[in-house]
């Protein structure tokens, strides 16, 4: 890549993540939470500044290194006037992930996406709690704590998702109708669940520099208009409400879908790399 079209990429992806952090870190400055881009820059554990920084991917080179930050970058080889991802590096460092995200994104791609859930994931995190220990307290309940913990009891839950499930609370627990552990992770996970649709956003950013930011930031799109579903208040306890709320995960489905093949592309393009440089 040319250096005024890699410039040129820089300044356009920087503009991007500036558009999408600058309100999450006014609110931060100010001390002010916020339950959906606290939780993309929290529990995802990538900065802001981070995500900023522009990667071409593997397989990409950028022509006049003596300009471009990359040089001083981690995972990055110089050869002449020639900067990119050292492949061979990254994959002696990040192998086991890059086959372990392989697997599990294959797998969830090919099975049947379930829409039947109601992202009642959320409502068993709060069954029976005590009000105080609410984590988004000041999002009040819509329907207060008893009016939620008869929308559990009354629903069949059956969320796939481990890092979900392990955030019940002990009474809704068992009341699922699956038990997934991080061992059953790579055999439960299915295309139609949001948590995993959100997921994409951590393998890519896991596996940066080898994915490009431009998918990095295509996955921190759809986790954030996920967690904005997910965090919102949905009148699932009618009919109305269960069809709009399985419409709108078909959507991020078909979005997710295309981001998981194009992150199993991009690690298969890196292991072939280093394969071939072996």
């Amino acid at each position: 890549m040319s250096e005024p079209e890699w410039r040129e990429r820089t300044a356009a992806h920087e503009a991007r993540v500036d558009t999408a952090t600058s309100a999450h870190l006014a609110r931060r400055r100010d001390h002010r939470k916020h339950p959906v881009e606290d939780f993309l820059f929290t529990y995802y554990a990538f900065k802001p500044a981070q995500l900023r920084r522009w990667h071409p991917g593997a397989g990409t080179s950028l022509v006049g290194a003596a300009h471009a930050p990359q040089v001083d970058w981690r995972f990055y080889e110089v050869d002449s006037d020639v900067v990119g991802v050292d492949v061979e590096a990254f994959t002696a460092a990040r192998g086991d992930t890059l086959r372990f995200v392989r697997e599990l994104l294959v797998g969830t791609a090919g099975r049947p996406a379930r829409f039947g859930c109601f992202g009642l994931h959320e409502w068993a995190m709060v069954y029976r709690l005590d009000p105080t220990d609410v984590r988004h307290a000041g999002w009040p309940l819509r329907l207060g704590g008893a009016g939620t913990d008869a929308v559990v009891e009354s629903h069949q839950v059956a969320c796939s998702h481990f890092d979900a499930y392990r955030f019940f609370t002990p009474e809704a627990a068992p009341l699922n109708v699956l038990t997934p552990t991080r061992e059953s992770q790579t055999a439960l996970e299915q295309p139609g669940c949001l948590h995993a649709g959100m997921d994409l956003y951590k393998w890519a950013h896991k596996l940066v520099p080898a994915v490009s930011s431009d998918l990095v930031m295509d996955c921190f799109e759809l986790a954030r208009d996920i967690r904005t579903l997910d965090m919102r208040a949905a009148r699932i306890e009618t009919a109305e409400g269960k069809a709009e709320y399985a419409a709108a995960q078909r959507g991020f489905s078909v979005r997710g879908q295309a981001l998981r093949t194009r992150l199993v592309d991009a690690i298969e393009l890196t292991l072939q790399i280093s394969r071939t440089s072996s």
